[in-house]
This record gives structure tokens, C-alpha cells and sequence, in this order.
């Protein structure tokens, strides 16, 4: 019987994106680590892997056939509320990393409960990330044991030095800057698509075939050999970053906003309509501009998106990616509209996706993203909306 993997890898958000992410990765490096999973909020999904002893099955779904594995990397999973075991695992001599996937809104700030609790009793629950990040980094400073590396792996600009300077402003409002600094931040770009799950089996997780991620900063404690499964450790993500949001998360919000005007429910039907594809190439245009690759090396790169967008038995719906619109338009597209108008361009491909989301999220306002004063700009969304109303 294979020995049980000792956890040493700490994870915050158990959806279907970690598991076919980093504990796929985990699971195929050599050295065998474990993880201990918390959800953000549910309970039930918790259970069921509890149940199976945290074992499930990962589908790698391509265009012509499944590959499934059963992936041993998780050995606990535990429901978001679960405080105590939370900073149990935090006072673990062996802890090392510790990863999480939020979204990109699970990097506000705490909430004043949070803060409140944490200046009365850091030992209490809090809800927000930055707040249980924060009362692990306690727990762990007051048990005696060395710092751990922290490793946020959702799609932001820069998320290792956002979460450094999130959880030192906590610290600094609650008197645990000393405990903020017992860790090391590392910065990450993640790239695997992931539909939200909607198999019989609410454990198993469907995903496509490529994956991608690249790190940059220290692990003092050690990490696992992640790079055994194609890891890549750099001494800057911010090329790889930009290159991610802009084509591939920048594609997505133009499909998301874009297509469900046109009849499409997924990425696939979307990316198929001929219309689709034109304003995606549009985009393509503007967003490749600036970036730090070789145009070959873009073009390759965007054909590969191609294919992968196109893949018909991966149902990735339009609706699950226009989530969270606000945060994404802000660091997928406004810096890619920022950069052309101070050229003196009207980026029509940018103007289009804000256009298809003022569409959809009505309560929206250019106001929002600091838009309202540029009078050519206004007009052209205008225009844009005319032609996809």
C-alpha cells in the first residue's frame, strides 16, 4: 500500500480549477506531497472528497476523446468554516507553501469585522482571504516555525506583491505586521481552462488537455517539484502575465459580453461564428501590441488559443466567465485601451468589449472605469452598443 502523503501544502479555494491546477502539478511531481484543501464557503463539495479520502478523478477532455486520472495529491478537505483546523495546519512544522485561488475579487480588502477580530483575538474566525491568510501567519509565527511561501494563483497583475500588500495593510490596522512579514510572496501566472462542473459526479473535474504555469520568487521552506510537470520558474512573470490576460482573458471577456448577443452560450459556438472570430482577431491586434514576445512566438500563440476555443467537448459557457465583470475589464482590457488612446488610437476591439458589457451589466457606467471624459471615446462606445443591441 503506498504510504499516505504527509501535507505539507496549504490551499485556499477547492474548486475545479486548483484541482486540475496545482494539485495536478503536486500530484505529478516525484517527491509526493499532500494538500490540505478549505473551500471559500461551501460545505458539501468538502464532504464528498472527505468521503473518497480526497481522492477524484480528473478528465482530460480533447477533441477527439477523454484521458481520466485519479489524482492522490489532496489527502484533506475541509469546509471554508472550519477555523480551527485552518490555523491547525498553519502550526505544522512541515507546512511550506501555501496556494490559493480566490478569484480576483477575493483580494479586497477585509471586511471591519475581520479587522476587529483580528485586533481582539487573531485566533478567532474571519471570512475574508486576506484575514485567514493573516491568522495562519499568526499562528504559525507564535508556534516557533519558520516562514512559508505564499502563492496566489489568480488571474492578476503582479498577485504575489497585490497579496504582500494586502495582508501588510492589515497587518498594520491590527497590530501583526511582525507576522505579515513571516512569509514569501511569490507571483504566478496560471493557464488551464476549467469549466464550472456539471457532471453527474460533483467530484470528478473536466479540463483540456494544455496546461501552463510559471513562477517567480523564493520558497524557504521548499517546494514541491513542480517542474517535473512542466512548471517554469522565472525571474519575472510579468511578460507571461501580460501575454495571459490580454489574449487569452481579454478573448474570453470579448466572447463573454460579446456573444450572447449573437445567440452563443459557450466559448466554442461563440468562437465559431464568423463575426465572433473577426472582432476576436480585432482584439487580438490591439492586446498583442507591447507585449515583450517575438511575433512569431504571439502568433503561435494565439493559433494555439484558436484551437483550444474551438474545442467542442469543452463546455466553457459564456455566463460563468461574465462573472466579476467590473475586476476583469479593469486588468484585462483597460490597459490595452489606455496604452492605444495615449498613441492617439481609437481601439475599436477594446471599445467593442466595453460596449458588450455596459450591454449586459446596464448598471455599469464608463464612470466606472474613470472613461467618462474622453468625448471620442464615449461616442465610439455608443456606436458599438448601437451595433450590438
Amino acid at each position: 500500500m503506498t504510504p499516505r502523503r504527509t501535507v505539507r501544502m496549504l490551499h485556499l479555494g477547492l474548486g475545479g480549477f486548483f484541482r486540475a491546477h496545482q494539485a495536478w502539478y503536486t500530484h505529478h511531481a516525484s517527491d509526493r506531497w499532500g494538500i490540505a484543501a478549505f473551500s471559500n464557503r461551501s460545505t458539501a463539495l468538502a464532504a464528498r472528497l472527505t468521503a473518497r479520502a480526497g481522492l477524484y478523478t480528473l478528465i482530460t477532455r480533447a477533441p477527439d476523446g477523454d484521458r481520466s486520472e485519479v489524482v492522490e495529491s489532496l489527502v484533506a478537505a475541509h469546509p471554508g468554516g472550519d477555523h480551527a483546523a485552518w490555523l491547525d495546519y498553519w502550526r505544522q512544522p512541515e507546512l511550506a507553501v501555501v496556494t490559493l485561488t480566490v478569484t480576483e475579487a477575493g483580494y479586497a480588502h477585509a471586511t471591519p469585522d475581520d479587522v476587529g477580530t483580528l485586533r481582539a483575538d487573531p485566533r478567532a474566525p474571519v471570512a475574508t482571504a486576506a484575514a485567514r491568510l493573516l491568522a495562519g501567519l499568526v499562528a504559525r509565527r507564535e508556534a516557533g516555525h519558520g516562514p512559508v511561501a505564499i502563492v496566489p494563483c489568480d488571474n492578476l497583475p503582479g498577485n504575489g506583491e497585490l497579496t504582500e500588500r494586502v495582508i501588510a495593510e492589515l497587518a498594520e490596522a491590527t497590530g501583526h505586521s511582525a507576522a505579515a512579514r513571516h512569509a514569501a510572496y511569490v507571483s504566478t501566472m496560471v493557464d488551464r481552462i476549467t469549466p464550472y462542473p456539471t457532471e453527474e459526479d460533483p467530484t470528478a473535474v473536466v479540463t483540456e488537455p494544455f496546461t501552463e504555469w510559471v513562477l517567480a520568487g523564493d520558497f524557504p521552506a521548499g517546494r514541491p517539484a513542480w517542474e517535473e510537470a512542466g512548471a517554469r520558474f522565472v525571474a519575472d512573470v510579468t511578460p507571461y502575465e501580460d501575454r495571459k490576460l490580454r489574449l487569452l482573458n481579454g478573448a474570453h471577456s470579448m466572447l463573454a459580453y460579446a456573444g450572447p448577443p449573437r445567440g452563443h452560450g459557450t466559448v466554442a459556438e461563440a468562437v465559431a461564428d464568423p463575426v465572433c472570430r473577426a472582432w476576436l482577431a480585432q482584439w487580438w491586434e490591439e492586446a498583442s501590441r507591447g507585449l515583450d514576445f517575438p511575433e512569431a512566438e504571439l502568433a503561435a500563440y494565439r493559433d494555439a488559443l484558436l484551437e483550444r476555443f474551438a474545442n467542442p467537448r469543452i463546455r466553457h459557457t459564456l455566463a460563468k466567465i461574465a462573472e466579476n465583470g467590473l475586476q476583469k475589464i479593469t486588468t484585462r482590457v483597460l490597459p490595452v485601451l489606455r496604452a492605444e488612446r495615449e498613441r492617439g488610437r481609437l481601439p475599436e476591439g477594446a471599445i467593442r468589449i466595453l460596449a458588450a458589457w455596459l450591454l449586459h451589466c446596464p448598471q455599469a457606467a464608463l464612470a466606472d472605469l474613470g472613461l467618462a471624459d474622453d468625448g471620442e471615446l464615449v461616442a465610439a462606445v455608443a456606436r458599438h452598443s448601437r451595433e450590438l443591441g
